[in-house]
């Protein structure tokens, strides 16, 4: 295969004014999906708008330290990578959520922390020891694809919910971001769709709030009142929630998550080689990059921020534009670490209504969930074997959570009358079958490996489309 030719590589400096804007750009480009995670769990938890501000520039904070430490080439792969805000914690820890809401947000912060941190070790482990490559072996297109369908489909109901509030403007948000990226041939309204949909759609509720025709509790109602009394700068950087709390329910949640972290990353490394104009990743760059993603979510959950993943959209942009120069990603976060001090930015982006990020939400999920139908496509789809895994492992994905969540199950795994431990790894154990992608990647993975059949069957080896 043939490289793809670059304006700017890995190495070099190109002129300030361009590296500035260059950087900008994938600000810009990771700036709405970085956005959204944090604008699903801070209502999900009960944050007011001010804690919810101060959440937003937690999240942007923590991005741009995982994004220095990725693009290093002795932390990390040294490649270009942009990291953002993992939808693949979403599931997770909204299961935290569940469990800790009653106590306050900030307590939810404080579990969330402490999972970040302790399967941060663990992944970061797996990482720079090189055991991650003795992992791959086992993850396959046919443990791949469920899993990742489970998360994007899992969380049709946060979409439809926030959407739900007011079904005009999700509805517009929708089209447009069909119209933008699928309509319009213009490459840079195709790269900023979701972003110029949801700008556009703020405008127009904003525009209704101040012409006055909605009135204050309306779902597209924007109060800017917020933004006048936050304060200019955000100062409280290192546990800003409080110390990190630790519970096997989190730690066992949020493992689930950084399985599929993983799994997104390392096809991520081959991509952007690819774009930058170079070779393969070598086994010591992969887990070097795994490593950095674990120690980045670590590091998250000391800054009162959420799971990183690196970005495939950044690595689209730099096929668009040709430039593949990690000085020009480095530049890009520290902008983002610079508009994490604002605090009036984040109180601007916390005056979103539900309803924009709901549609927004519609297109994402399902376009999460859709990704993982595209990686089955690398196996045998005609191959009766990988049709029963697949099928056994999503529906038991779309089924199981919801029969563990009951009240009476949860009692049974978490019963404290058979001791401590049992019911700590209890509680662990339904922490992990209560997460959608978890059940998939494990039903899949027992499957695929007890099961015969072909490396062309199972989509060993063969290349994405």
């Amino acid at each position: 295969m043939a490289k793809r030719q670059v304006i700017y590589g890995l190495n070099d400096t190109p002129p300030f004014p361009i590296m500035v804007l260059a950087g900008a750009q994938h600000v810009l480009t990771l700036f709405g999906a970085t956005t959204l995670v944090p604008l699903i769990f801070g209502p999900a938890m009960g944050m007011n708008p001010e804690q919810l501000a101060k959440f937003i520039g937690c999240v942007y904070f923590g991005m741009g330290i995982a994004t220095l430490i990725q693009t290093h080439p002795k932390l990390g792969t040294g490649l270009p990578i942009v990291q953002g805000s993992s939808f693949s914690f979403i599931p997770p820890i909204m299961t935290v959520i569940g469990a800790y809401s009653a106590s306050g947000p900030e307590t939810v912060m404080q579990y969330v922390g402490g999972g970040l941190i302790v399967g941060g070790i663990v992944l970061s482990v797996l990482g720079y020891t090189g055991l991650v490559g003795i992992i791959r072996k086992v993850i396959t297109p046919i443990v791949i694809g469920p899993t990742i369908m489970a998360i994007g489909f899992s969380l049709a109901p946060v979409a439809v919910d926030n959407a739900s509030r007011f079904w005009p403007v999700s509805l517009l948000v929708v089209a447009m971001i069909f119209l933008f990226s699928l309509v319009m041939k213009n490459k840079i309204v195709n790269i900023f769709a979701i972003l110029c949909a949801i700008l556009l759609a703020y405008l127009a509720c904003a525009a209704a709030t101040q012409a006055g025709w909605v009135e204050a509790g309306h779902p597209v109602f924007v109060d800017f009142q917020n933004v006048a009394s936050a304060p200019v700068w955000r100062g409280d950087i290192f546990m800003p929630w409080g110390v990190p709390k630790f519970s096997f329910l989190a730690i066992g949640a949020l493992l689930a998550g950084f399985f599929a972290v993983m799994i997104e990353s390392i096809g991520d490394y081959h991509s952007c080689s690819y774009v930058s104009g170079l070779d393969d990743p070598t086994p010591g760059t992969i887990s070097r990059g795994i490593g950095a993603e674990g120690f980045n979510c670590a590091i998250s959950g000391l800054l009162g921020s959420v799971g990183t993943t690196s970005y495939t959209e950044n690595i689209g942009l730099i096929s668009l534009t040709g430039v593949a120069s990690r000085n020009v990603v480095r530049t890009g976060a520290v902008l983002l670490i610079g508009m994490s001090m604002l605090g009036k930015f984040g109180a601007l982006v916390a005056t979103m209504p539900a309803p924009v990020i709901g549609g927004a939400y519609i297109a994402l999920f399902g376009t999460i969930g859709a990704l993982g139908i595209q990686v089955l496509t690398r196996a045998d789809l005609g191959s009766q074997r990988n049709i029963l895994i697949v099928g056994f492992a999503f529906l038991m994905a779309m089924g199981l959570p919801n029969w563990i969540g009951q009240d009476a199950v949860q009692k049974v795994f978490t019963d404290p009358s058979r001791g401590e431990f049992l019911a700590t790894l209890g509680g662990m154990i339904w922490a992990i079958l209560k997460t959608p992608m978890a059940v998939a990647g494990i039903c899949a993975a027992v499957c695929d490996s007890l099961v015969p059949g072909t490396d062309a069957e199972r989509g060993i080896g063969v290349p994405p489309a």
